[in-house]
């Protein structure tokens, strides 16, 4: 991928392309069940939506694009977005970082929490309702550890 500033709408390398179907492939292996993928428009997260949705059998086409889910915006818009979907209860969210760590620590504490995450990892949070700062944290693994589970 050519950097950021010469292209913004990059999309997946070579090794991001590989990274992101073993993680989609462990995902399935785990008996992950999807009711709704969103992602951010930019490519690159349009292109692991579609990754995970082929793994899990999910109609592409039902991949909900939204700009709350693009780098730096503010995670409150995020969640409020996600409350939309009363009627599913697994969510996966193809996105950006630093906003996916802000969203976690928003529905995982009151206070700001530092969560580092790796690109092509997976982390799964649980909550009763939106908005909530009391979700659980049911797994949170690394693309070293989604490699293992795909085999």
């Amino acid at each position: 991928a050519l950097p950021k500033e010469k292209d913004p709408e990059r999309g997946l390398s070579e090794e991001g392309m590989r990274q992101i179907n073993l993680s989609a492939k462990a995902i399935h292996n785990m008996g992950v069940k999807i009711d709704v993928i969103c992602s951010s428009p930019k490519k690159r997260a349009r292109q692991t939506a579609e990754i995970v949705a082929k793994e899990l059998n999910y109609p592409i086409e039902k991949i909900e694009i939204s700009s709350v889910f693009k780098p730096l915006s503010p995670p409150a818009d995020a969640i409020s977005y996600l409350q939309s979907f009363t009627d599913k209860t697994s969510i996966f969210i193809a996105g950006h970082l630093p906003s996916l760590a802000e969203i976690a620590s928003e529905l995982l504490s009151e206070g700001p929490i530092f969560i580092q995450f790796q690109m092509g990892g997976l982390c799964e949070i649980e909550v009763e309702e939106l908005p909530t700062h009391q979700g659980k944290l049911i797994s949170f693994l690394t693309p070293e550890q989604l490699a293992l589970i795909a085999k």
